[in-house]
């Protein structure tokens, strides 16, 4: 699992655990997962940053937003801050208790050497690896290379209008469009506003 802040992400680690878990109790009153940031890392992401987390890892998202990209999962079990069902036993034979700092989950983004747009989140696993393309105000016709695995791309900022050889007409692109990509298939943006545009584009580096 990776998550991309594009805003603030988590609490203000200047805040005292004591008033995050009165803010906690608000929202969930009486559930026991309040508790759990005794024991967690509270960690505040700032726009562009990113953050792994490996199977059987407890996480909480407190407040913000992000872009989240998950492997494929058999289960999702749940500790607390849920109206959910809690399942303790299981839930304690699958967490893994190595404790770790939390910069050691900050996953660092690397510039593509293909395409200036374009950085790079790739985590240490072959499961999975998800692009940021920024696509400037000065740029009008973009291209969405081909790549050898199928992708996601999620658009959140700008529009335009698509082309593939894969479809059999236009596609509009507006904030909140998923268009699937099929592998070796490439997309022709043709941008139809000058803020330019920013998408997430979830692949598989083969």
């Amino acid at each position: 699992r990776v998550s991309f802040s594009s805003a603030a992400l988590g609490e203000d680690t200047s805040a005292s655990c004591g008033d995050l878990l009165l803010k906690l109790h608000s929202q969930f009153p009486g559930d026991i997962g309040c508790f759990a940031i005794y024991f967690l890392n509270l960690v505040k992401m700032e726009p562009g940053e990113c953050m792994f987390l490996a199977a059987n890892e407890p996480h909480a998202y407190l407040h913000g937003d992000c872009i989240e990209c998950m492997a494929c999962s058999d289960n999702t079990v749940r500790a607390g801050l849920t109206p959910k069902f809690i399942d303790v036993l299981t839930l304690c034979e699958m967490l893994n208790y190595t404790p770790a700092p939390p910069s050691s989950k900050l996953l660092t983004p690397t510039q593509s050497r293909m395409d200036p747009c374009v950085t790079i989140y790739d985590p240490p696993v072959p499961d999975f690896a998800v692009m940021k393309i920024e696509i400037p105000s000065t740029v009008k016709l973009y291209l969405v290379s081909a790549m050898d695995s199928a992708s996601i791309l999620l658009v959140l900022k700008g529009a335009a209008v698509g082309t593939s050889t894969a479809a059999t007409s236009e596609m509009t692109l507006r904030p909140g469009t998923v268009l699937f990509i099929s592998a070796n298939e490439s997309v022709s943006l043709r941008l139809s506003v000058s803020e330019g545009m920013l998408l997430f584009r979830a692949c598989c580096l083969l």
